[in-house]
């Protein structure tokens, strides 16, 4: 056997290790020659007018799996490929890291003095992506993330038929510090709607360019994706997030400060089509500009069209939007569109669930108008393997070959130049706070974006969270817990996210907060009046970090916005020490779980089932009794409304969100009072002080009212139901416990668990 082969097989075995893998003598193949036809070299001369002499891609066969976030979970395996170097002066194309070609690349950077290149690769079927880093010439390379320590013990506590280790590393990105930021499974997350448990979620993390000081940025339930860096030095990215909203309707562009402080949104939040924005990219020499693929939810990887976007208009809407690649579009959950007549914009849209039309994946801004994409041509379906190759497309959808492997496709590129270099961002965190992993919100004038509300109506808000689904709630049992598309069933209907409760804090008489939240959380907060009813509900999260400070200036503004003229005196709330959350009347403490079956049902149980009952004859139709149904109780169902087969019926609770039904759509902004206790007939029926904007709903609960005059909740019974209508009606309080009535005689069977066992992502010592 030849040393070069020797020097290989010992690579590609230690990489399969998770051992550092050495540089090899022979670093770089022998480069191969490319014969360009007469269009691409005309491309080419266009390019090195531009200063571009060589072009980073790499070459791979085409992902295959089946949503745009799983391509390391379920894409059929197919090795071979590499990170690649195409010179347009001569021809040729070298590729970098030979001692890897058995593996499958995935996302790379380049350094901003086109020195080094970090990149993604699963080295073979048997273990995750990891991250390494080799330089432009071929020379250096090494790995810089490894498997955890207890990577075999995943493995073996959480691993699921076809997926065979523990934890994934991808989508690598420079930072100017030095640092590299990327996403993993490390988080050990799982997919909120997702009923058998298979697909993992994604967050972002950091790391040292060696490798070293890994931590995390974010928290979110669901997948980020695709960082890359903005001139100012903020990290873009697709966040994924559904909090009473569509579960697959919002995949947008965020950013953040390179330690994960200052999250904001750059846009999409409110747009529902295309349902996923992804490899987002700012345009040079156009700040306020940026280039993303819109893709479909399912079935496909990241392609689909390219869309120009300018955050000076109304980031709330379709306006800032502009299609590079007009013929084709994603106008449903599954699949593509195009037009029937590519060359004419007028032609009606044909769906394409096979995406058999012209397709692209990542895009790289030259200009505003020019990218370099990765591009299927009209003919195959979306997952033909070698179909994509490097094309240079212009604003109208022309494109212009660029190179073709003709084999094996061609993904990602991106020049071979030196780039500006972004300002290093300083990091501005309280030690005190952080040592004590709280972070300090302030809320200059909570009235801001909040039409038809009177100042000094709002008196509290309430601080909530989305808690992500760990592993450590995966059920591996018989007689399972799912119910419409959740692992672990929290609720009928409405959210997948388990919700927490974190107390109260105040809003003074000028719409002004200060107060602490946990770090390291998806925190909601709910503006409430006097009776600790919600006026208005933050339909997203904030992630905010140990010892940050942040503020917003209402509900609802966006990043331009600025607040009302008369808050330029010093708000009430920053002339006080901020606050920590506090218990609602009738609660033990502040932070609590929400759980039906605790805070609820005994209200029903006390002032109703004497009527409403099951029973002949019983006097009411509506059976509010608490009998246990397969996975809730009589009275839960009989209160929240059917939705999986296509009912929308408000019924007494008025507006509830349905995350599932309608997956697509159910995200546009929703004026104060649209949810909650002052949109629901039984809140009103049972609080006088509540008047109802729609008239028939009113009239309903006046007649209520009246035959339940008799009827009178204390203070904290009623704040009891207010509270579970206006967090959307959750059921369990825990991802933790048995929920199938078939495991009735289980000691873990519909336990009640403690907030801090709730928040935890290991399950508690005695659960089985």
């Amino acid at each position: 056997m030849k040393i070069t082969t020797l020097v290989r097989t010992l690579v590609l075995t230690l990489a399969a290790a998770g051992l550092s893998v050495p540089a090899p003598g022979a670093a770089v193949a022998p480069p191969e020659s490319y014969a360009p036809s007469a269009e691409e070299k005309a491309t080419w001369d266009q390019l090195l007018a531009r200063g571009v002499e060589k072009i980073v891609f790499v070459k791979r066969f085409t992902y295959n799996s089946n949503h745009y976030y799983t391509e390391y979970l379920n894409s059929r395996w197919m090795p071979g490929g590499n990170l690649c170097v195409l010179s347009l002066k001569t021809g040729e194309v070298t590729e970098l890291v030979p001692s890897l070609t058995g593996g499958v690349f995935g996302a790379f950077d380049i350094s901003f003095d086109a020195k080094r290149i970090v990149f993604a690769c699963k080295a073979n079927a048997r273990t995750g992506y990891r991250i390494y880093e080799v330089g432009t010439d071929g020379a250096g390379l090494r790995q810089l993330t490894f498997s955890p320590d207890d990577e075999e013990e995943i493995i073996k506590k959480y691993a699921i038929a076809g997926y065979s280790h523990g934890t994934e590393d991808l989508d690598p990105c420079y930072l100017p510090d030095g640092g590299i930021v990327f996403i993993s499974t490390r988080c050990r997350y799982g997919i909120l709607c997702d009923g058998p448990d298979i697909f993992t979620t994604t967050v972002l993390y950091r790391m040292d360019g060696d490798g070293k000081n890994m931590r995390k940025l974010t928290n979110s339930s669901v997948s980020e994706s695709t960082p890359s860096i903005m001139p100012d030095g903020r990290i873009l990215y697709t966040r994924w997030e559904y909090v009473d909203k569509g579960a697959v309707s919002v995949k947008c562009l965020w950013a953040m400060m390179p330690d994960g402080s200052n999250s904001v949104e750059i846009y999409g939040n409110d747009v529902a089509f295309p349902t996923t924005m992804i490899m987002g990219r700012s345009i040079p020499g156009s700040p306020n500009e940026f280039v993303f693929t819109g893709t479909p939810h399912y079935p496909q990887n990241c392609v689909g069209t390219i869309v120009r976007i300018d955050i000076t208009k109304d980031i709330r809407t379709r306006e800032p939007m502009t299609y590079m690649t007009p013929y084709v579009d994603i106008r449903d959950e599954g699949g593509f569109h195009f037009r029937s007549n590519l060359a004419d914009p007028r032609s009606p849209w044909r769906g394409r669930r096979g995406g058999e039309g012209p397709l692209f994946r990542e895009s790289y801004p030259l200009s505003r108008s020019e990218f370099l994409v990765s591009h299927k041509p009209e003919g195959p379906g979306w997952t033909d393997s070698k179909a994509y190759q490097l094309y240079l497309l212009r604003e109208g959808g022309q494109v212009a070959p660029v190179y073709s492997a003709k084999t094996i496709s061609s993904f990602r590129p991106m020049p071979l130049v030196p780039r500006n270099k972004p300002p290093v961002l300083p990091s501005r965190f309280d030690e005190k706070l952080a040592a004590q992993n709280l972070a300090e919100c302030i809320v200059t004038d909570v009235y801001k974006g909040m039409a038809d509300v009177p100042d000094g109506t709002i008196k509290y808000l309430r601080v909530l969270e989305q808690v992500p689904r760990p592993w450590g709630a995966r059920r591996h049992y018989r007689a399972s817990d799912e119910y419409d598309q959740q692992h672990v069933t929290i609720s009928k209907d409405t959210h997948l996210g388990l919700k927490i409760q974190h107390g109260i804090v105040s809003v003074e008489k000028d719409g002004s907060a200060r107060f602490y939240v946990p770090a390291e959380r998806n925190i909601i907060l709910q503006a409430l009046d006097e009776h600790y009813r919600a006026v208005q509900t933050e339909r997203t999260y904030v992630n905010y970090m140990p010892g940050e400070t942040r503020s917003c200036i209402g509900c609802h503004e966006a990043t331009t916005q600025a607040p009302r003229p008369d808050t330029r005196i010093t708000p009430l709330a920053m002339q006080r020490k901020a606050e920590h959350p506090r218990a609602q009347p009738g609660d033990a403490t502040a932070l609590r779980t929400l759980s039906y079956a605790r805070d609820v049902q005994p209200v029903w149980d006390k002032h109703c089932v004497s009527c409403h009952n099951d029973t002949p004859g019983a006097p009411a139709k509506l059976n509010l009794a608490g009998g246990e149904t397969t996975f809730f109780n009589t009275s839960y169902e009989n209160l929240v409304p059917e939705r999986r087969r296509g009912h929308f019926d408000r019924g007494l609770l008025g507006l509830v969100i349905g995350e599932n039904h309608p997956k697509t759509g159910n995200i546009k902004y929703l004026p104060a009072k649209s949810l909650g206790s002052h949109a629901s007939i039984l809140v009103a029926m049972l609080d006088k002080g509540i008047t109802l904007k729609i008239a028939g709903d009113r009239k309903r609960a006046a007649r209520l009212a009246e035959t339940h005059k008799d009827i009178h909740l204390t203070r904290e019974e009623l704040l009891k139901v207010t509270n579970w209508v206006d967090t959307n009606c959750q059921y369990y309080g825990s991802y933790y416990g048995r929920r199938n009535i078939a495991h009735k005689n289980h000691p873990d069977y519909r336990k009640e668990y403690d907030p801090r066992t709730a928040l935890s992502l290991e399950p508690p010592a005695d659960y089985k």
